[in-house]
């Protein structure tokens, strides 16, 4: 009984300190919810401030400013078409070239490289990715550019000079140089995310394979890839969000003239280079409404697919640890 006595007194005697404790873990929870609440309503403030700006465009232009391919600013003829065409063809060339070198660097370091090679190499893939933008700009006009008009372009021309995409004059700066510079700057995206979703595979079933006599060609091939075939995905759509938002290194090499051509050697336009060098020259409402209405085209296109390229890559991940 005295025992018992004894006990409560001693847990009366801690209540305070208990309750305290509660009371600061509950303060530490409510910040850190309303500070987690504060970035989606951040990104909600913006979507709904763009949305506004954009509304005389909207209203003026309605769906038709989407594929009108006329931009007249003294006219106030505006059509976003050529810049939906540079964004999305840029990007494309960007992941034909950057996802296959991405995706192999990824296995290469994931699953063949010997451990005194993986770390620096993974350091250096990284590194590409704190290069300032500008830097890849100035190392595309004063290296790449001239090494594709003099070499790559007239190569092209006179192999593949039959199909549209390779004819006319080589300039060196245009959508090539464009989707060159954008594939090697979404290199490191791809391949760090691909390396990580590579490595989450159990090694359980790389080593049931292996038992049963298979090579390790075979165990990447049949394997390894598969079952990290969703957040393989994920990385490159990834790198298409980053692909597609890219601005002053685009804006550097490809010319900058809105219009819809096929050949590749032509200059060509992206949203975010328009965006960046004509908001100065905004000088009356209209046009600036324009150029926000295009910024919110871009922002829905970059969230859906930042999106969806994290669904996937946590799909794989969980799937790895034995989620379902």
């Amino acid at each position: 009984m005295n025992r018992a006595t004894s006990l409560s007194r001693e847990t009366l005697s801690l209540a305070p300190g208990a309750r305290a404790r509660n009371r600061g873990d509950g303060a530490f929870r409510g910040i850190v919810t309303a500070l987690a609440w504060s970035i989606l309503a951040l990104v909600a403030l913006m979507v709904f401030k763009m949305v506004d700006a954009s509304m005389p465009a909207i209203q003026r232009f309605g769906l038709e400013f989407l594929w009108g391919t006329t931009w007249d600013p003294v006219g106030q003829r505006f059509g976003a078409l050529p810049f939906i065409f540079g964004t999305v063809v840029s990007s494309l060339i960007a992941l034909l070239v950057g996802g296959p070198i991405g995706l192999g660097a990824a296995i290469f370091l994931s699953e063949l490289a010997p451990g005194w090679l993986r770390n620096p190499i993974s350091f250096l893939v990284e590194l590409l990715a704190a290069i300032p933008s500008v830097v890849y700009g100035l190392w595309g006009i004063f290296v790449m550019a001239p090494w594709l008009r003099s070499s790559v372009e007239p190569f092209l021309g006179q192999s593949l000079g039959f199909l549209p995409l390779f004819q006319g004059p080589s300039y060196g700066i245009g959508m090539l140089a464009g989707g060159l510079i954008l594939a090697i700057m979404i290199l490191p995206t791809i391949t760090a995310v691909s390396r990580d979703v590579l490595r989450a595979v159990p090694v359980v079933q790389r080593e049931g394979m292996l038992a049963l006599g298979a090579t390790r060609w075979e165990v990447i091939r049949h394997v390894v890839v598969p079952s990290a075939l969703s957040g393989i995905l994920g990385a490159v759509i990834l790198g298409m969000g980053r692909a597609l938002g890219e601005t002053m290194a685009v804006t550097m090499v490809i010319g900058n003239r809105p219009e819809i051509v096929a050949s590749l050697f032509a200059p060509s336009y992206t949203m975010a280079s328009v965006i960046a060098n004509e908001f100065s020259e905004a000088t009356y409402n209209l046009y600036l409404s324009v150029l926000m209405e295009i910024g919110l085209a871009l922002l829905g296109v970059t969230l859906l697919l930042n999106t969806l390229a994290r669904l996937l890559v946590w799909r794989t991940t969980r799937r790895a640890q034995g989620g379902y």
